[in-house]
Order: structure tokens, then sequence, then C-alpha cells
């Protein structure tokens, strides 16, 4: 009989407890919106301060939003009073088909955060600022994708426009089905590996660099024709370079003891760079919440910073299949890979 009432006592507080962690964790909520002329193609820009997005293109007309979101925890109120209910929703304007979503604070902790499923048409042009990170999916696009991200991974998936992505810390892979005249695909992480895929007789005009990695491949060289060279910032100076076909165990180059300091050097003015981008947004941030009015609810969100300049490290140049777009990657640390969009991963 004991054990019978422990065990029912048990079930009782596990109960109760999932329901309060249930009620403390995310408030899911599913809108629909329009563009003001659905017959032409708009523009989506989404700004929040810290959580997860993922877009993605689809045969609609309507702007699906479902979105996952936690409420700050917020500090006692200095008038005395207490909080009974704050709102962690997400604003939503829209107007000459540009619509704009804007959610979270610089508060920073683990609250404010927040999961978003946006579903758009595909013709959707879409632009992302995650200004303290997340992870960033977009997917089945052909509209130009613009991505900034201070921290987390940004992956662009069955993209058949413009591809801008830059981020602080995390990797970039992007998927491309189709390459047109002028929109390119530019590709940027400060400390991550950078993977762009294209068709195999996809034409473009490259430029991979990495301060720290490897340059890698699968592409021959008959459909890939390259040129490697070392770029220590305004001096240049041709070296021997082997691209790796990807899953080549090794790389191969003939450096200098001048030419490794050189690198040396420019790598280690690139990380007092990095540093100082870091440091100049907690600034923004900071001055963002002294800022705010006592009390408020809304917290302006501070600009995203610019990756500093990347200067030296091994660069390859080429034309693909004849050359086309233009197609860049870059990163301080880590691999950048070119690989066919046949291939296996």
């Amino acid at each position: 009989m004991k054990t019978l009432l422990r065990t029912s006592s048990l079930a009782l507080a596990a109960a109760l407890a999932l329901a309060l962690s249930a009620q403390a964790r995310a408030e899911e909520t599913s809108s629909t919106f329009k563009f003001s002329d659905p017959s032409k193609p708009g523009t989506l820009n989404i700004h929040i301060g810290r959580g997860e997005i993922r877009v993605h293109g689809a045969d609609t007309t309507d702007i699906k939003v479902v979105s996952d979101t936690v409420a700050p925890k917020r500090e006692a109120r200095g008038d005395g009073l207490r909080v009974l209910a704050s709102s962690s929703s997400y604003g939503f304007s829209e107007k000459a088909n540009v619509a704009t979503l804007e959610y979270g604070s610089v508060r920073g902790g683990d609250g404010d955060r927040a999961r978003f499923e946006i579903t758009v048409p595909r013709t959707t042009a879409v632009v992302v600022s995650n200004a303290l990170g997340g992870e960033v999916v977009c997917s089945d696009l052909s509209g130009n994708v613009d991505v900034k991200s201070l921290n987390g991974s940004v992956k662009v998936e069955n993209a058949a426009g413009g591809v801008m992505v830059e981020t602080m810390n995390g990797s970039v892979s992007a998927s491309i089905k189709e390459l047109h005249e002028g929109r390119s695909v530019c590709c940027t992480s400060m400390n991550g590996a950078v993977t762009i895929r294209v068709p195999g007789d996809a034409k473009a005009n490259l430029r991979l660099r990495t301060q720290n990695g490897a340059i890698l491949t699968d592409f021959d060289d008959k459909s890939l024709v390259t040129k490697s060279e070392l770029t220590p910032g305004k001096a240049r100076r041709t070296v021997h370079v082997v691209i790796n076909r990807a899953g080549s165990p090794d790389e191969e180059e003939t450096l200098t003891e001048e030419t490794r300091t050189v690198i040396h050097d420019a790598a280690r003015k690139t990380a007092e760079a990095a540093r100082e981008a870091a440091q100049a947004m907690k600034e923004a941030a900071r001055a963002a919440r002294e800022g705010a009015e006592e009390g408020s609810e809304e917290i302006i969100l501070p600009p995203m910073p610019p990756l500093p300049p990347m200067t030296g490290g091994k660069t390859v140049t080429g034309t693909l299949n004849g050359g086309g777009p233009e197609i860049q990657a870059t990163t301080m640390n880590g691999e950048v890979v070119l690989r066919k969009l046949e291939s296996k991963p």
C-alpha cells in the first residue's frame, strides 16, 4: 500500500512538473499574412535578437509564420509592481510588398530565444539579421537570400537566386541548383568551414580563400581551371598550392619561412579585427539596454557590425566550365570546399 501511495505521489509530482515546464517553455503561435500585391515578388526582412530561423519557399501566395517564443525572465521592477504577464510576441508589418518581422532584445541570458518556421512564395527575397546568433536555414527560394549572423551555422539549400551570407562564428553551406548572370554567390565566415555546391555543368568565376585551412574540390582540372596565390595584405606572391580533391587526405604546399611569417602576421591582424568587432557588438548592446525606457518590454536591437576585412592566406581563383556568375567563399579558420551538387555528402 505504501509503495502504491509513493508511486502515485511521484507520478503526480512528475505530471505537475511537466505541466509547469510546458507553461514556462514556449508559446507557439501560427499566423498568416499577405503581400500587398501577391502577383509580384516580395521581400521579407527578418530582424531577431537570438534564435533559430527556417525559411522555406513554396507554391503559395501567403506568408505563414509559426513561432515558438520564450518569454524572457524579467528583473524586479523598481516601482514595486509584480509582473503577472509579459509579451514575448514578435512584430510584423508589410507595405508595398516589403514585409518585416522583428523579435527579441539584447538582454542576454536564456530568455528572448525563439524559433521561427516561415513559409513564403518561392520568388520572395529574404533578408535575415540574427543579432546574437542561432541557426539559420533558407531553402527552395528563387529570390535573393541575404543572411548576417553573429554566432551559428547558416544553410542555404536548393537556391536559384543570389546568395550573400556572413557569420562571425559558424559554418556556412550553400547548395545552388541554378546560377544566373547578375546574381552572385558570396559566403563568408570568420571561424567555420564554407561549403558551396553547384551543378556539375555550372559556369562560374571563382575566388576561394582561407587563412588557416585547405581549399578542396571534387571538380576535375578540365572543368575547374585555377591559379593559386598567397595574398598577404597588399603584397601578392605566387606560391605552389595544391587544390585537394574532396576526400584527399593531405594538403601540399610550398612556403618559404618569409611567407609563413607573412601569413602569421596577417592572421594576427585579422584576429585583432575580429575581437574589435565583437567588442563593438557588446557596446552596441549595452547602449541599447541603457537607452531603453525603464520597464519597457521592447529593446531596440543594435545594428549588426560588419565583418572585419580578411587579408592574407591562400587564395584560389579560376573559372568553372568556362566562367560565368561570381562565386566567392572566404574563411579565416576552416576549410573551403567546392563540390558538385550531384555528389554524395
